[in-house]
């Protein structure tokens, strides 16, 4: 999504945000680590449908502000499904007692939040205007 993004600003925040999923990753492997388990990669049927439904955003946006305002819509439908899972699995890890597990989730959680809310500054400083 960045090398597609017109606005500098989005691709910016696409490119820090890939940095923090890289971190993410990690954590997620601490995670892992801490329950005696291996990670291993599984498709997520519903991430796969948002992808897919960006992509056909992405092909039908005919002016580079639509499709900067498309990005953004998808990429939040990303980052709310991110929230609510991290959110779910943050639950769950402090009623196992997993206090280590729960500061891992929870600092993956804010960083989807503060990606959201740079998504919408973007959106409704300019570029939802713009594209409307």
């Amino acid at each position: 999504m960045a090398k597609r993004a017109d606005s500098d600003e989005l691709r910016r925040a696409f490119e820090h945000h890939l940095k923090e999923t890289e971190g993410q990753v990690g954590r997620l492997e601490q995670i892992f680590g801490l329950c005696g388990l291996k990670p291993s990669a599984k498709t997520c049927p519903a991430i796969k449908g948002i992808f897919e439904e960006g992509e056909e955003d992405m092909k039908e946006a005919k002016e580079p502000v639509v499709l900067d305002a498309s990005m953004i819509a998808d990429a939040q439908a990303v980052e709310h499904y991110e929230i609510a899972r991290y959110g779910t699995l943050i639950a769950w890890a402090n009623q196992l007692g997993m206090s280590d597990a729960a500061r891992l989730l929870q600092q993956t959680i804010d960083e989807e939040y503060n990606a959201d809310m740079l998504l919408t500054d973007l959106a409704e400083g300019r570029l939802n205007r713009q594209a409307a």
